[in-house]
Parts: C-alpha cells; sequence; structure tokens
C-alpha cells in the first residue's frame, strides 16, 4: 500500500510544558520504529524571535510560539492513533474527545507552517519595509539572500545599533522611492 503525501495535513498535539524538544525527537523515533516514516512529512515547534531586556540589554532571543504544542504533517489514519498519544510526553491530540482535527487552510497561513513561494525581485542592498512578525514596520537594507529558502538578512536600526535579523521573503517589501 503505498502513501500519498499529497493527503497530508497538519495536527497538532499537546505535550507535558517543557517537553516539546522530546516529544518530536520520541516521535520521530515511534514513527521510523512502526516503518511509517513514509506517512510523516514533518514535525515543528514553531519558534518566533522575541526582544528580551534583560539587565539594561536588549537582544533577541527565540520562544516557543505555542508552549505544549507540537505540529506535525502526515498521512493519519486510525491506526495511528495509540502509537502517537503513547508516545512519551504527548498528552493527546487537540480536538474534540481528543481526536485529530487537521488545520485549517487558514490556520496554516495564519501560522506561517507552509513555505509560500515568493517572487523574488529583491536583491542586495534594497532598502526594504518588514511587514509582518515581531519588527513589523522596521525599515532595513538586504544584507543577503537565499532565494532557494525564501530566506533574507536584513539589517535593520534598532536601538541605536545596526542589527542583523533572519526575516522570510514573504515578511518584506521594497521601499518606494
Amino acid at each position: 500500500m503505498s502513501v500519498n503525501l499529497e493527503d497530508a495535513k497538519w495536527y497538532v498535539l499537546h505535550t507535558y510544558s517543557g517537553y516539546e524538544n522530546m516529544v518530536k525527537d520520541n516521535l520521530e523515533m515511534v514513527f521510523t520504529k512502526n516503518n511509517m516514516r513514509d506517512r510523516l512529512v514533518e514535525i515543528t515547534i514553531p519558534m518566533e524571535d522575541v526582544v528580551e531586556e534583560k539587565n539594561g540589554k536588549r537582544k533577541i532571543v527565540q520562544r516557543r510560539m505555542f508552549p505544549c504544542y507540537v505540529l506535525i504533517k502526515m498521512v493519519y489514519d486510525n491506526s495511528m492513533w495509540h502509537m502517537i498519544v503513547n508516545t512519551r510526553g504527548v498528552t493527546g491530540f487537540v480536538g474534540p474527545q481528543g481526536r485529530p482535527i487537521p488545520l485549517t487552510e487558514d490556520e496554516i497561513k495564519r501560522m506561517h507552517l507552509e513555505k509560500v513561494v515568493v517572487d523574488t525581485n529583491f536583491n542586495v542592498g534594497d532598502r526594504v519595509n518588514v511587514t509582518d512578525g515581531p519588527l513589523e514596520g522596521f525599515v532595513g537594507e538586504i544584507e543577503s539572500l537565499d532565494a532557494v529558502n525564501g530566506k533574507c538578512k536584513v539589517i535593520v536600526s534598532m536601538f541605536g545599533r545596526q542589527t542583523p535579523v533572519d526575516l522570510e521573503l514573504n515578511q518584506i517589501e521594497l521601499v518606494e522611492g
């Protein structure tokens, strides 16, 4: 029986606090051990950049967007439920009575789970406006581009100094003028 990965959907798992990385590793092992690796597309713990101030110094740190949750893209069937919910650290699926309900297209877009193909008409040195994320509204200059992965490094003026930040190409737009 072959599995069509185009049928894969995103599901949300609830975990114990602080167990997100362990759950990700354990799930990958469980799928491999049960010869179901072909059904698994991706397991992710969404992170975001947050500006933190400590002892008068500000720095950008990565923080979990949804503590206690792990997102998994897979081709699901009911035979997998016990295998997944009995994985160490998993408390269950997010859904009615702990039954999995796939995320909607709108939820997937808002959480930036799927890579959006961006037409890259950007060049190194272009002035850009950050349109999404914690640095929304900042203006900067593109220092480097990674069009294949849809990422770039932008230098923004933050707290009186030039700071490089990694952004997705769909988070920026060219500054007119």
